[in-house]
C-alpha cells in the first residue's frame, strides 16, 4: 500500500485508521488505492499488534440492587474474555447504588487512560458534564447501559426502550385488572431517564387500555428496599380498593412482602421488572403476576461487543441499541438465565392454575432474549 501510494507505512496506517497527522488529499488517495486493491485488515496481525499495548474499557456501574447489576457485570466479564487475545483489559470503579455520585469514580477511570467507558447514569445533571469531558476532551467513547442520558453526547445507549417497557406494562396490567381499576406505580428515581420514561409511558397507556382506569399513586423508592417497603405499606392503607401495582425497577421484593403482610395478594395484581431467583416464591404463591425481563447479562455483553467491533473493525456505534422485552410468567420462569437451578412448576401446579390452558413448552433464546412456544414433546 505504501509503495503504491508512494508514502511511508506510518502515513498509510494513519489514513486507514482515521488518525490525525495526514492531509485530507493524501488520506483520500490512500483510501481509494485500498478500495481498488480489495484491502481488508488482517485479524491475526491486528491481534498481535493490540496484544503489545492493552486496550482498556472502564466500567462504572452500581453494586446494588445486585439482582440486576450482578448479571450485567457478568455479561461484561464474559464478553471481555473473548477479546483477551487483543489485549483487552476491563478497569472497574463500581459505586454503591444508582443514586451514588459517580464523578470521582469516572475521573479515576479517565486517569487510567481508558479508551471507552461503560456507565449507568443515575442523575443526568451530574453525568452529562462527565460524558461531555470524556467524549469531547478525552476522545473516550461512552456507552450508557440499563438507563441513559440521551441528550448528552454519549456514543450509544443500550437498554430496553423505556417507552415500550412502560406501555407494555400498562397493556398487560389492563388485561389482568377490571375496568375502572385504581393502580399505583413504584419506581426508583424520576431524575433517572429510564425510570421517568417508563412511568410516563405507563400513565399514558393505562387509561387507554383499561376503561375508567387510573393511576392513583406514584412512589419513588430511590432503590432502597426499606423505603419501598414502608411506602408500599402506606399505599395499601391509603387505597383499600387498589387493584394493581407496577414496579418499574428490579426492586420488587419489598413490594411483594408488604402486599403479603397486608393479606392483599389475592386482590392486587403486581407486574414487576426483571427476573431473579428471589422472585420465585412470590410467583409460586401468585403474589407476582408477571415481570418484564430486560436481560441485564446481554446488556453488559453488548456494551463490550459493540465497543470492540467499533475499535477493531471500524463499525459505527448505533445511537441506541434497544433489546426486546420479554414477559416472564409462572409457566416460563425456569427458562430464564437468572433462574437456572430453580425447579420448574409441576404439571399439576399449572393444570390447577385458574384459567389455565393446554401446556406449551417454551424455549428461551439467550441471544435474542425471546421466548417462543413449542409443542410439548410426547411422553415415551
Amino acid at each position: 500500500m505504501a509503495r503504491l501510494a508512494k508514502v511511508s507505512v506510518g502515513t498509510v496506517d494513519r489514513a486507514l485508521n482515521g488518525r490525525s497527522g495526514i492531509n485530507q488529499e493524501t488520506r483520500e488517495r490512500i483510501l481509494a488505492i485500498a478500495a481498488e486493491n480489495g484491502y481488508a485488515p488482517n485479524p491475526t496481525a491486528q491481534a498481535l499488534s493490540f496484544s503489545k499495548s492493552a486496550f482498556r474499557i472502564g466500567v462504572c456501574i452500581p453494586r446494588e440492587i445486585h439482582y440486576f447489576y450482578d448479571f450485567l457485570n457478568e455479561g461484561v466479564i464474559n464478553e471481555a474474555k473473548r477479546y483477551e487475545h487483543v489485549g483487552l483489559e476491563i478497569v472497574y470503579r463500581r459505586v454503591k447504588q444508582l443514586s451514588s455520585p459517580v464523578s470521582r469514580a469516572v475521573n479515576e477511570l479517565l486517569n487510567q487512560n481508558v479508551q471507552a467507558l461503560v456507565l449507568t447514569p443515575g442523575s443526568a445533571e451530574e453525568v452529562a458534564p462527565i460524558i461531555e469531558k470524556a467524549e469531547r476532551e478525552k476522545n473516550v467513547r461512552v456507552v450508557c447501559v440499563a438507563t441513559d442520558d440521551s441528550p448528552s453526547c454519549r456514543s450509544t445507549g443500550i437498554s430496553v426502550d423505556p417507552n415500550i417497557n412502560g406501555a407494555l406494562a400498562a397493556e398487560l396490567m389492563a388485561r389482568v385488572v377490571p375496568a375502572r381499576s385504581e393502580v399505583a406505580i413504584v419506581t426508583g428515581m424520576l431524575i433517572t431517564e429510564e425510570h421517568r420514561k417508563k412511568v410516563e409511558a405507563f400513565q399514558k397507556k393505562f387509561p387507554i387500555e383499561c376503561p375508567g382506569g387510573k393511576t392513583v399513586k406514584l412512589i419513588e423508592g430511590h432503590e432502597e428496599e426499606e423505603e419501598v417497603y414502608r411506602k408500599t405499606l402506606q399505599l395499601l392503607r391509603e387505597y383499600p380498593k387498589l387493584k394493581g401495582i407496577y414496579i418499574s425497577t428490579v426492586n420488587s421484593i419489598p413490594v411483594c412482602k408488604a402486599v403479603e403482610k397486608c393479606k392483599r395478594s389475592d386482590r392486587i395484581k403486581i407486574i414487576a421488572t426483571d427476573v431473579f431467583p428471589d422472585q420465585e416464591p412470590y410467583f409460586r404463591r401468585r403474589t407476582l403476576c408477571a415481570s418484564i425481563y430486560q436481560d441485564p447479562y446481554r446488556q453488559g455483553q453488548l456494551a463490550v461487543r459493540l465497543l470492540m467491533d467499533s475499535f477493531l473493525n471500524g463499525t459505527a456505534l448505533p445511537t441506541n441499541y434497544y433489546i426486546n422485552p420479554v414477559i416472564a410468567l409462572r409457566t416460563n420462569l425456569g427458562l430464564f438465565r437468572e433462574m437456572r437451578g430453580i425447579p420448574a412448576l409441576l404439571p399439576s401446579e399449572l393444570a390447577n392454575a385458574p384459567g389455565s390452558s393446554p401446556r406449551v413448552v417454551q424455549r428461551f433464546d439467550a441471544w435474542s432474549g425471546e421466548v417462543s412456544p413449542h409443542p410439548e414433546p410426547r411422553s415415551k
